[in-house]
């Protein structure tokens, strides 16, 4: 029987992978669908993948399957071909990645979750087959440009502080689950306006479409594949690009470029910039946005703290990495106010 789990470690598969020049494709897809016993199928859906040479990140729970993955361009129709064989996912899109060269993922991990996403529901009449209306790029260019629809974009603050589409309303906040609330809560004297939501893929968009039918909104639209979908579409249609800026993708490219619109600022010395980084001090990993100037004068951290510490001998670091405060430092849109970074304040 073959390994179920990567028994090479990830260092040493990134290495292998980044010198194999075969060309990969990135894509995405999400299912709603039930599955009765989400750890036998992860282990069949790993053994499966890893026979393809898939890499990338999927998630397995009782309400369906969520990946992000690549794999080599002579093996992307057997990968196609096997995910839609699966019950309940005959007829599931696969998103590809907007601007790929193949280096998105090194790995394959496929865990199995409560929840495919994390939406802290807990009413039990709540039902993901009551969603919201799919619209694709064409009717929502129509419906937005009309102005008599309200979009609402379901993503975390730092996804929305780089791109996004013309005139969409932020929830600012980390999670998800704090966002489905602030939805309701924002948009209650809006109930009979056509209320468009939309997200990176669509997986979130889509069980939030579903919330807001729950709590007694009636014209509910969700974007169909997301971001990534709009994108390709437009592109492919020759369609107008409403969304500006950069969508921010969840691996390690860390975004993908859809216009040269830079919308966002380096959160250390508040220069127009896009490039989200992780802080290298291993004790951080703080994920931030950098402009070049700055990381060179702050050795990729993304404070002078977190310098000083990535600095230190390896026998000082280790007895006082306890000590040191992780998150100190955080920029945080949901937080009542902005810590500060690198010694500037963010405005």
């Amino acid at each position: 029987m073959p390994s179920l789990h990567n028994r090479v470690s990830r260092k040493e598969l990134k290495t292998r992978a980044l010198k194999d020049p075969t060309p990969r494709t990135t894509l995405s897809f999400y299912q709603y669908f039930p599955i009765s016993d989400p750890n036998t199928f992860r282990d069949e859906l790993y053994s499966d993948l890893s026979e393809l040479g898939v890499f990338g990140r999927i998630y397995v729970a009782g309400e369906g399957i969520n990946a992000q993955v690549n794999v080599t361009v002579e093996k992307l129709e057997q990968l196609r071909n096997k995910i839609h064989s699966i019950p309940g996912c005959e007829n599931l899109r696969l998103n590809t990645a907007v601007h790929d060269e193949g280096r998105s993922f090194f790995v394959l991990d496929i865990k199995v979750r409560p929840q495919i996403v994390a939406d802290g529901i807990t009413d039990p009449d709540f039902d993901m087959q009551n969603r919201g209306k799919y619209v694709n790029a064409e009717e929502f260019n129509a419906m937005t440009a009309e102005g008599n629809a309200i979009l609402i974009d379901m993503r975390n603050h730092y996804e929305f502080e780089v791109g996004h589409f013309r005139n969409a309303l932020e929830l600012p906040s980390d999670t998800f689950r704090e966002q489905l609330p602030m939805a309701v809560d924002m948009m209650k004297d809006e109930r009979d306006r056509n209320i468009i939501m939309y997200c990176t893929g669509g997986i979130r968009c889509e069980k939030a479409s579903a919330w807001m039918l729950h709590n007694g909104f009636r014209k509910v639209y969700h974007l169909e594949g997301g971001i990534i979908n709009y994108v390709n579409q437009v592109r492919e249609k020759g369609l107008e690009n409403r969304f500006i800026g950069k969508n921010f993708v969840f691996d390690d490219r860390l975004g993908e470029r859809v216009t040269s619109d830079i919308i966002s600022h380096c959160h250390q010395c508040g220069k127009p910039c896009d490039t989200h980084v992780n802080c290298v001090n291993d004790a951080c990993h703080l994920l931030f946005i950098q402009c070049p100037e700055c990381s060179l004068r702050f050795d990729s951290c993304c404070s002078e703290e977190c310098r000083k510490f990535k600095n230190l001998p390896a026998d000082e670091k280790k007895l006082k990495r306890k000590e040191f405060r992780k998150g100190h430092n955080i920029f945080n849109k949901s937080r009542a106010s902005l810590k500060k970074l690198g010694g500037s304040e963010r405005h």
